[in-house]
């Protein structure tokens, strides 16, 4: 059977690219993307793959036969509506990807993006998205996936678009995992929470670092993330929080919210979801750039006085304890934050790879 030749743009990481990268069926012959901390990331956990650091305005692959393009340029930063989507400038990011796609051809693309990029401009701006791909002959088909249905640790919810030359019609993947409480779906497998996915790594405090697993892995899961795991663990580092923060956090029940607190200790200021612990025996809610800082998201760890570590951001993103990631706290953090799980990655890459096959390509 050929090889299918894939393109990632805004690769980010490598998240999305993932699963395709781990399966000898694929081959991923290029990837760009413009920040410098997360190319090197991307490069150094896929060596053989030709990455490009550059902005995307200036990418411009030469390539013959191209099977699938998948990426995910961001678009919260524009609310274009109608058809001016490809004279805006806040619309940049999209239309270079839609310039991609128009001069490779594709067989498939796959544009994966947040939940709310259906109703921006009252679901106008994702209307001319989906129309514009289909003016180049795509059928187009959309969803919104869940990564904890993919047995990702985490409630995130993502829109995915895919578009097909092929003639038999693309078949999302079905879900693996579901809530355990609803009867309906007994076939599946109950959620995995969030004791599953770092219960092996250390409870550290405020400004504490551990460069030792606390356990054995637990569960089937555990061992996965650490097969080829280095001997030290990477990443799991504490934020010294001051003294305040500190009790905040020790304060708070499972799951708890600062209206649990005694009233002297509730924060002045803040969201809905800040200074909020997330639940043990529960998917994670899901994390962001900000996954250390209880002030933007919610992200306090739920046994430990603190917020989330690197290492635990990347766990919940099913980053697996060998994966690399370049540059500050910071950028890692973004990066991880930013990034498609990589079981989602997997789980569209076996639906994709089906609809090749059944296609007979």
């Amino acid at each position: 059977m050929k090889r299918f030749t894939i393109i990632d743009l805004f690769a980010g990481a490598g998240g999305l690219s993932y699963g395709f990268a781990k399966d000898s069926d694929f081959e991923i012959v290029m990837a760009n993307e413009i920040e410098y901390d997360m190319a090197q990331t991307y490069s150094i956990n896929h060596p053989n793959i030709q990455v490009y650091n550059c902005d995307i305005k200036d990418f411009n692959p030469e390539y013959q036969e191209i099977d699938l393009i998948i990426g995910g340029p961001p678009c919260q930063s524009y609310s274009t509506v109608g058809k001016r989507v490809l004279d805006d400038p806040r619309g940049e990011l999209f239309q270079e990807y839609y310039r991609v796609v128009k001069k490779l051809e594709p067989k498939a693309f796959i544009f994966e993006n947040v939940k709310g990029l259906l109703s921006m401009s009252k679901g106008e701006l994702f209307k001319t998205i989906v129309s514009l791909f289909k003016s180049l002959d795509y059928k187009v088909s959309f969803k919104v996936l869940n990564s904890a249905d993919f047995g990702v640790p985490q409630i995130r919810e993502r829109v995915i678009v895919v578009g097909t030359r092929l003639n038999k019609d693309y078949i999302f993947p079905q879900p693996t995992h579901s809530n355990s409480n609803n009867l309906f779906d007994s076939n599946l497998k109950p959620y995995l929470t969030l004791a599953e996915a770092i219960s092996d790594l250390p409870f550290i405090k405020s400004g504490e670092e551990s460069f030792e697993y606390a356990t054995k892995p637990q569960n089937s899961f555990q061992e996965l993330m650490r097969i080829d795991a280095p001997e030290k663990l990477l990443y799991h580092i504490a934020p010294k929080n001051n003294e305040k923060l500190v009790k905040i956090m020790e304060r708070l029940p499972d799951g708890g919210t600062p209206q649990d607190l005694p009233e002297e200790l509730r924060p002045k200021s803040g969201f809905k979801n800040t200074y909020c612990r997330l639940w043990w025996n529960r998917p994670s809610t899901t994390i962001t750039r900000n996954l250390s800082t209880p002030s933007s998201s919610r992200c306090i760890h739920p046994k430990a006085p603190r917020p989330l570590t690197t290492r635990e951001g990347a766990r919940i993103q099913c980053f697996p304890d060998n994966y690399i990631f370049y540059g500050s706290k910071s950028s890692k953090n973004l990066q991880i934050g930013n990034a498609v799980p990589t079981f989602l990655s997997i789980a569209l890459k076996n639906s994709i790879k089906e609809h090749f096959i059944s296609n007979k390509i």
